[in-house]
């Protein structure tokens, strides 16, 4: 497999895996199944033997910037680099919906948290985690839901 291909389906399970966090509401044990264990070990898996694989002998490594950069010039590396994010990207999510299922909070709330998780990882867990806060010290009786 090329890592084109890699890529492709690498996206299309990690968009399986947000379609089972949107449909949490309505089958959270089969969400937390799909997009909280199962997909993110399929993407770790597709990681650590990507980056095993192509380690040595790559240029780079993490001491500074450029290193990063050099070490990305590698498709393979950088393929692993994405499907890094992907796991730990629907990871979070996955937790995201959990907690706020656990601790009650409404899914319409959460739905903007998924969304950044989705796109900006620690932008979406910042807003939940402020979600939460906002909640904590927030009187019972004034809350919506």
């Amino acid at each position: 497999m090329t890592p084109d291909m890699i890529f492709s389906l690498s996206g299309a399970l990690a968009m399986t895996g947000w379609a089972a966090l949107l449909a949490s509401p309505f089958l959270p044990r089969l969400s937390q199944a799909v997009a909280g264990i199962a997909i993110p070990l399929l993407l770790a898996v597709a990681y650590s033997g990507i980056a095993l694989a192509h380690w040595s002998g790559t240029e780079g490594g993490f001491e500074t910037l450029a290193s990063v950069a050099r070490l990305f010039e590698n498709p393979w590396l950088l393929l692993a680099g994405w499907i890094h994010y992907l796991a730990f990207d629907l990871f979070v999510g996955a937790w995201v919906a959990r907690t706020a299922r656990a601790e009650r909070i409404p899914f319409l709330l959460v739905i903007p948290c998924l969304f950044l998780t989705f796109l900006f990882g620690p932008a979406g867990f910042l807003l939940f985690l402020g979600l939460r806060l906002l909640r904590s010290i927030t009187p019972a009786t004034t809350r919506v839901a």
